[in-house]
C-alpha cells in the first residue's frame, strides 16, 4: 500500500488494498476512539453478561467513559424492588465486562430504578367518549354498504373499550 500526495486535492489518497480502519468516516473513527462501541456490544450481550435470571428485571441504558475527572459508568435501568438483587450481583457483571472486553471497561455501575407499570394511560372522561363517537356517528350512517358500517361501528367499540 502506498500513500500518494494528489496535487490537485489537499487529502492524501491511499492506492492499493484498504484496511477497514482507512476507509471509515472521520467521524465514525472519533466515536470508535472514545469507546462507543463499548456500549453497542453491551446492549447486544447483555443477556449473556448478566444471566438468565437478572436479564428481565434490568437492561442497560447508558455508558459514560473515563476522563481526567471520573471512571467509566455503566448506567442501568433496574425494576423497581429488585435493586438490591443487582447491588448484589455487580461485583460479577464488572468482572464479567471486563473479561468480555479483555481489559477494564468498565469501572463503575450505577441503578436506576424505574416503575415497572409506567405504561398507565390516562383515563378518559365518558363525556369526551360520548362526544367523539357522536361526532363520527352521522358520516358512518351515511355510509350505504352494510359491511363497511359494521365494521366501522366494531372498530369504534374497540376504541372505546381502551
Amino acid at each position: 500500500m502506498q500513500f500518494k500526495n494528489n496535487t490537485k486535492q489537499r487529502f492524501k489518497t491511499i492506492q492499493g488494498l484498504r484496511s477497514f480502519k482507512d476507509t471509515l468516516p472521520k467521524n465514525i473513527k472519533k466515536i470508535i476512539k472514545k469507546k462507543g462501541h463499548i456500549f453497542s456490544e453491551t446492549l447486544n450481550n447483555w443477556k449473556y453478561i448478566v444471566g438468565n435470571e437478572i436479564f428481565p428485571i434490568c437492561y442497560p441504558k447508558s455508558f459514560k467513559n473515563s476522563n481526567k475527572f471520573g471512571v467509566s459508568t455503566l448506567h442501568v435501568m433496574v425494576k423497581r424492588g429488585h435493586e438490591i438483587d443487582l447491588e448484589y450481583s455487580k461485583k460479577e457483571i464488572i468482572d464479567k465486562m471486563n473479561s468480555f472486553f479483555g481489559y477494564a471497561a468498565v469501572e463503575k455501575l450505577k441503578f436506576i430504578s424505574f416503575d415497572d407499570a409506567q405504561t398507565k394511560f390516562k383515563k378518559i372522561d365518558e363525556s369526551e367518549s360520548h362526544a367523539t363517537n357522536s361526532k363520527y356517528k352521522d358520516k358512518i350512517n351515511d355510509i350505504k354498504n352494510d359491511k363497511i358500517k359494521n365494521s366501522l361501528l366494531e372498530l369504534t367499540k374497540l376504541f372505546k373499550q381502551r
